[in-house]
C-alpha cells in the first residue's frame, strides 16, 4: 500500500513566496545593474564632450590633463592639431595614434582600448581619450552602489515575510494541536476565534460535526439505558412463567395455559426487539436506501396489507377513505420503505386501541402544495395534555391512563417515537388532535412541497 503523499502548507506557501521574492530581486538587482552601466557610459561620453567644447579655443596653460583618482588609469589623454596638421598638444604619456576620427570612436594601442572623442573646430582639431578598462571598471563600481540596495533589503524581506506567513498560520497550528490532543471523548467545539476567514468555515463545520456525533452518542447512551431497562421486565416474566411451567408441568390444562402464556411473553420481546433495531436505526439516519420521489398511494396499499390481517382479527373496518386519492399520483422525496413503516406504527396503533368492531381510516390529500397522510380511528384517542408526551421512548398511553383497550401493557411505547425519526428525517410535521368523524384519534403527517406533488 503506498503512502499517501502529505505537504505542509505552511512550507509550500513560505517556498513559493519567498522563491518569488528573490527571483524578483534578482531581475530588479541586474535590470538596475545594467542600467547604471548605462548611465556611466553616458556620462563618462558627456564628460570627453565636455572637455573637449573647452579646448577649442587654445590650450590654458593650468589645464588639467589627469582626472584626480586613485587609478592612475582612469586619466584623460588630450592630443590637438593645428590647421596644417602640425600636432600642437599632446599629453604625456599618451599612447594615441597620431590620427582621428571625427566623433566617439574606440581606438586600440599598445595593447590597450581607447574611448576616444575628437572635435574639429575652425582653428584646431582636439582629441580627448580614456582607457576603456579603468572606464568599464569604474561604471562597475558604480553600478553595484546602484545594486547594493536590493542586496541588503532582499533578505530583510523574505524574513519579513517568513514572519508574516507564519504567524497568519499560527491559529491553524493552533487548532490542529487542539484536536490532536483531544480524548477520544471529548467532542467539545473548537475555538474559532482569530481563525482566518479563510479557515474559519472549516472550524465551523467541524464543530456542526462534533455537535451532531456528541448528539448521537448521547442517544445511544440513552437508547442503550432505556432498552436495558425495558427488556428486563419481558425477560424477567419470562423466566417466571418457565419456572411456573417447570412446576405445573403435570397438569396438561396448566402446562397448555404456561405454554400460551410464554409464547405471549416470547412474542412480546421479539416485537420489542424488533421496535428497538427500527429505532435505533431511525434516529441514526441509516436506513437503507437513498432519497428518491416516492407514491404515497403505494406506501398506503403496502402499509394497510402489512397490518390488515391483526384489523381483520379485531373485525376492525380498516382501508383507505373513499375519494381521498387525488387525481394524480401524489409524490414526496424520501425512502419508501422508511415512510411504510411510519404508516405502519400508526395503523398498528390504531388498531391495537380501537375496540373490536370499530373502523380506521387512511387518507390522502394536497393541502397548500404540502402532501397530507392522515389516519383516524374510533378508539378512545388521546387527552391534549398527553400528546407531547406519547412520542418519548416507551410511554404507553394506555398504560398512563390516556387511552383504554383490551390489552393495555401489549405495546412496547416506541411505536410513535418510531413514527416521529421518520418523519423528522423527511421533514415532515406531526399533529396529534380528535377525529370528528370516528371520534377517536387523528394523525396527521404534512410532507414538504415538492414540484412533484405541486404538479399533482
Amino acid at each position: 500500500m503506498n503512502k499517501p503523499v502529505t505537504h505542509s502548507l505552511r512550507k509550500r506557501l513560505l517556498w513559493f513566496v519567498l522563491a518569488a521574492i528573490l527571483g524578483a530581486a534578482v531581475l530588479q538587482a541586474g535590470t538596475a545593474y545594467r542600467g547604471a552601466l548605462r548611465q556611466a557610459d553616458a556620462m563618462f561620453d558627456e564628460h570627453l564632450q565636455q572637455m573637449a567644447r573647452s579646448l577649442r579655443s587654445g590650450v590654458p596653460l593650468n589645464l588639467p590633463l589627469e582626472e584626480a583618482d586613485d587609478d592612475d588609469r582612469f586619466e584623460v589623454y588630450v592630443q590637438i592639431w593645428g590647421l596644417d596638421g602640425t600636432q600642437i598638444f599632446r599629453s604625456t604619456r599618451s599612447a594615441l595614434p597620431p590620427r582621428a576620427v571625427l566623433g566617439f570612436s574606440d581606438v586600440e594601442a599598445h595593447g590597450n582600448r581607447y574611448r576616444v572623442y575628437t572635435l574639429q573646430t575652425a582653428l584646431q582639431t582636439v582629441q580627448i581619450a580614456q582607457d576603456l578598462d579603468a572606464r568599464s571598471a569604474r561604471a562597475r563600481a558604480l553600478a553595484v552602489r546602484a545594486v547594493m540596495p536590493f542586496v541588503l533589503l532582499t533578505p530583510l524581506l523574505m524574513l519579513a515575510v517568513w514572519w508574516v506567513i507564519s504567524r497568519s498560520l499560527a491559529p491553524i497550528e493552533r487548532a490542529r494541536r487542539q484536536v490532536a490532543g483531544r480524548r477520544a471523548d471529548d467532542l467539545s467545539p473548537l475555538a474559532a476565534e482569530g481563525l482566518p476567514d479563510e479557515v474559519r468555515p472549516l472550524v465551523d463545520e467541524l464543530n456542526l460535526l462534533f455537535g451532531r456525533v456528541r448528539g448521537a452518542f448521547e442517544a445511544q447512551k440513552h437508547f442503550v439505558a432505556d432498552a436495558a431497562h425495558e427488556l428486563r421486565s419481558p425477560l424477567t416474566a419470562l423466566k417466571l412463567q418457565a419456572q411456573a411451567l417447570r412446576r405445573n408441568g403435570d397438569a396438561p390444562a396448566e402446562r397448555e395455559a404456561g405454554i400460551a402464556r410464554l409464547n405471549q411473553g416470547i412474542d412480546r420481546a421479539i416485537r420489542l426487539v424488533e421496535q428497538l433495531l427500527v429505532l435505533a436505526r431511525e434516529e441514526a439516519g441509516a436506513a437503507a436506501g437513498a432519497a428518491a420521489p416516492v407514491d404515497l398511494q403505494e406506501v398506503v396499499k403496502l402499509a394497510v396489507a402489512d397490518v390488515l390481517p391483526h384489523a381483520l382479527h379485531k373485525q376492525i373496518d380498516l382501508g383507505l377513505v373513499a375519494g381521498t386519492p387525488p387525481p394524480q399520483p401524489l409524490r414526496v422525496t424520501g425512502q419508501a420503505d422508511a415512510l411504510r413503516v411510519l404508516l405502519r406504527n400508526l395503523l398498528d396503533n390504531a388498531v391495537k386501541y380501537t375496540p373490536a368492531g370499530g373502523r380506521v381510516d387512511v387518507s390522502l390529500a394536497l393541502a397548500d402544495g404540502h402532501p397530507e397522510l392522515t389516519v383516524e380511528d374510533s378508539g378512545p384517542g388521546i387527552p391534549p395534555e398527553d400528546r407531547d408526551r406519547v412520542y418519548d421512548r416507551f410511554v404507553r398511553a394506555g398504560a398512563e391512563g390516556g387511552r383504554a383497550d383490551e390489552a393495555p401493557q401489549t405495546g412496547s411505547g416506541l411505536g410513535l417515537a418510531i413514527v416521529k425519526a421518520i418523519a423528522g428525517r423527511h421533514g415532515a410535521t406531526l399533529q396529534l388532535g380528535s377525529s370528528e368523524r370516528l371520534g377517536g384519534l387523528k394523525v396527521d403527517v404534512r410532507f414538504p412541497a415538492t414540484p412533484d406533488s405541486s404538479a399533482a
